[in-house]
């Protein structure tokens, strides 16, 4: 029997491609610079191994985030994330590209954001989430929030929820045992 409300399961039920904001999401949000002034970003191996799976349960990947980083085009190429939207300050705009290249409609799309940047994008699609660390003006207006942090394991949180709504979370489990 599942924890989560039925609502929320049906929601996630319908979801094709997961877009995720990086910096707050698949990070803890902070930015990290050396003294040579390279961006450093740090991303859960946990997150990735949910992400992963999703994949495989035949769910698109995206990533939409306001900053430019060569480690975020790295992170996205070894997940085999396709669809990298960066330096977008307009996600909106993006995530409308996003749909045209998909052919995806808002209802098949869940989106994790964290930021006032990030809600053109919340408001549209089928399935909101967020992260604890988001300012209560996000949170209210997402259908679900992680209990994990951003880069703390939400991610791997979300895609457990996903899989679980698609029927898929169980073969996997099996599949390694459990």
């Amino acid at each position: 029997m599942s924890r989560h409300d039925p609502l929320l399961l049906e929601r996630a039920a319908r979801v094709r491609l997961l877009a995720l904001d990086v910096d707050g999401v698949l990070t803890d949000g902070r930015l990290y610079f050396d003294n040579q002034g390279n961006e450093i970003k740090a991303f859960s191996t946990r997150d990735g191994l949910g992400l992963k799976a999703l994949q495989r349960a035949g769910v698109e990947l995206a990533l939409i985030t306001g900053r430019a980083s060569r480690i975020v085009a790295d992170r996205a190429a070894s997940l085999g994330i396709e669809h990298v939207y960066q330096g977008r300050d307009d996600k909106l705009d993006a995530y409308l590209d996003l749909l045209e290249r998909t052919g995806r409609c808002d209802e098949e799309v869940c989106y994790a954001g964290d930021d006032w940047i990030d809600l053109p994008v919340l408001l549209r699609v089928g399935l909101a989430v967020s992260v604890p660390g988001a300012g209560a003006d996000v949170r209210e207006r997402c259908h679900w929030v992680t209990r994990r942090e951003g880069g703390m394991g939400a991610v791997r949180e979300l895609c457990e929820l996903i899989l679980e709504a698609q029927g898929a979370l169980a073969p996997l489990l099996a599949h390694y045992g459990a």
